[in-house]
């Protein structure tokens, strides 16, 4: 008998209280923040802020400012000291390094005991519980699911504390009967030199019947074409006939469909898309056919969101989850189990419908291109190279683009760095439909573009093989979590990557 038969019925509990996404937000994230300010009342940050258990919403937005890493920086360093009580009640043991993508200093992001289980491990639960509902013949648990993961490190010395890339803190710390059904082994997972462990990887897995993926789409293609090498394969599903699905986060999934596609050759595979992050887990694609993902609402997360054109003035609105309006780019903000109140991830989203909450993932508040007041997102960008692929055959690896300011006869444009694992069949091509694309998803970039008057036609720089992976690793972000800034509103970024690009 099927081992997914058996399991399956164990998430018919949470699929119903799933099903009340669609009419109780407001009261599921009311309740949720009843908990957190519960909770926080014990804290130093619930006492300078007076919290209470019995407080509700507008009270704590009064009370509580909106606020950046740096400010709960000093409080996030007492804490990594072993100091208890501050942002969450009683010691926080785990932390997830994030350097950000615009700059080299770390982040190290609180994980609390509650985080893990009410949000990092629910999201896992709940991605395999709408992938069941809508695969009633699936097989995920009768084979193993290959999940990559970072590498952490001791926390300052202290005992069972740990810093690292929030995949590997899942590791260390998931239920110990997952581990029967995953691979790589666990002291595989969390090597921290990836080009050796991606190697290990793909020995460890080429035997195994894996069912599903699990990971970050740059670093799991880097897996995969190192197991096709090895087993001198054309198409994974001729190393591994039963693969079913692959549950994908961390960048967007576009400039990798087509290789997903290219090198899995069946109509049986599956993507799914989550919102996963080292501040929480916020939203997972319930419906196939949908590219929106659904809003987590039960979880430990209060969701707060400023308007995108309110967003670096002096006093913006922030506004919770029933407020919100389709089809309008906000900046999220979380308040969290783990100790974050009212922090503004960087993240921007756009909601396609409501009750139930429905969203795209937009871009970063500081990555875009507005030098000359053109407002490009990473959601243009998207747009933009998936209409230039499709229409010339070529497929992008990886990219990153920045504005080349005014010369002294007032010209200027932008410039696009790709790395292709597939060249177009005509570069100006190419070029020319993003460019023309860009204009059609994103009136400020055309009004900019009007007879050339201010921007110029974008310029594309066809970038080696291998030099984003070559930047990565000599900043020592390679493998784990680390993505490539795709848009910069300077040209730090762009510089480094061309000085390697000989």
């Amino acid at each position: 008998m099927s081992l997914t038969n058996i399991i399956r019925p164990f998430f018919n509990g949470r699929l119903k209280a799933l099903d009340k996404y669609g009419n109780q937000a407001r009261e599921l994230q009311l309740g949720v923040l009843h908990r957190l300010l519960g909770i926080a009342s014990d804290t130093e940050w619930g006492h300078s802020h007076h919290y209470s258990a019995g407080m509700g919403y507008e009270d704590f937005a009064r009370k509580t400012p909106a606020n950046t890493y740096e400010d709960l920086k000093g409080l996030i360093d007492r804490m990594r000291q072993g100091e208890r009580d501050l942002l969450w009640r009683g010691q926080v043991r785990w932390y997830a390094k994030s350097s950000g993508t615009t700059n080299d200093k770390s982040k190290f992001i609180p994980v609390s005991k509650e985080g893990l289980h009410d949000t990092h491990y629910a999201g896992g639960t709940d991605a395999v519980a709408w992938y069941l509902r809508n695969n009633p013949h699936s097989r995920l648990f009768d084979g193993k699911a290959l999940i990559l993961g970072g590498s952490h490190a001791p926390n300052y010395n202290l005992k069972d504390s740990l810093v690292g890339d929030l995949s590997a803190i899942l590791i260390e710390n998931i239920n110990p009967l997952v581990n029967l059904v995953r691979v790589p082994r666990k002291s595989t997972a969390l090597l921290s030199d990836f080009e050796v462990k991606r190697d290990r990887i793909a020995r460890e897995a080429i035997g195994r019947n894996v069912t599903n993926l699990s990971g970050v789409p740059s670093w799991m293609l880097s897996v995969i074409n190192r197991v096709l090498e090895i087993s001198g394969k054309e198409y994974l599903n001729e190393v591994w006939p039963n693969l079913e699905v692959f549950f994908h986060g961390g960048v967007a999934f576009t400039p990798y469909r087509e290789q997903y596609k290219r090198i899995i050759d069946t109509s049986r595979m599956n993507y799914m898309e989550t919102y996963n992050a080292s501040e929480g887990f916020f939203g997972l694609q319930d419906d196939p056919s949908d590219p929106a993902m659904s809003l987590m609402v039960d979880y430990g997360v209060f969701y707060e969101f400023i308007p995108m054109d309110e967003f670096g003035t002096d006093n913006p609105s922030i506004i919770p989850l029933w407020e919100v309006e389709t089809d309008r780019n906000y900046a999220m903000v979380i308040t969290t189990s783990s100790g974050l109140w009212r922090y503004i991830i960087g993240d921007t989203i756009r909601f396609t419908q409501k009750e139930p909450y429905k969203f795209v993932i937009t871009g970063r508040t500081k990555f875009f291109i507005n030098a000359f007041g053109e407002e490009l997102i990473v959601d243009n960008a998207e747009k933009g190279l998936a209409e230039a692929c499709s229409r010339t055959g070529a497929q992008v690896l990886e990219y990153t683009a920045a504005p080349v300011f005014m010369d002294d006869k007032g010209k200027c444009r932008h410039q696009w760095l790709i790395e292709f694992s597939q060249m177009p069949s005509d570069i100006k091509a190419f070029a020319d439909i993003l460019d023309a694309t860009l204009q059609k998803v994103n009136s400020d970039y055309e009004a900019k573009r009007y007879k050339d008057i201010t921007l110029q036609p974008l310029e594309v720089v066809v970038a080696r093989q291998g030099v984003f992976n070559d930047w990565l690793k000599a900043k020592g972000k390679l493998g784990g979590q680390h993505k490539v800034p795709r848009l910069g509103n300077n040209r730090d970024i762009i510089e480094q990557i061309l000085s390697l690009n000989a």
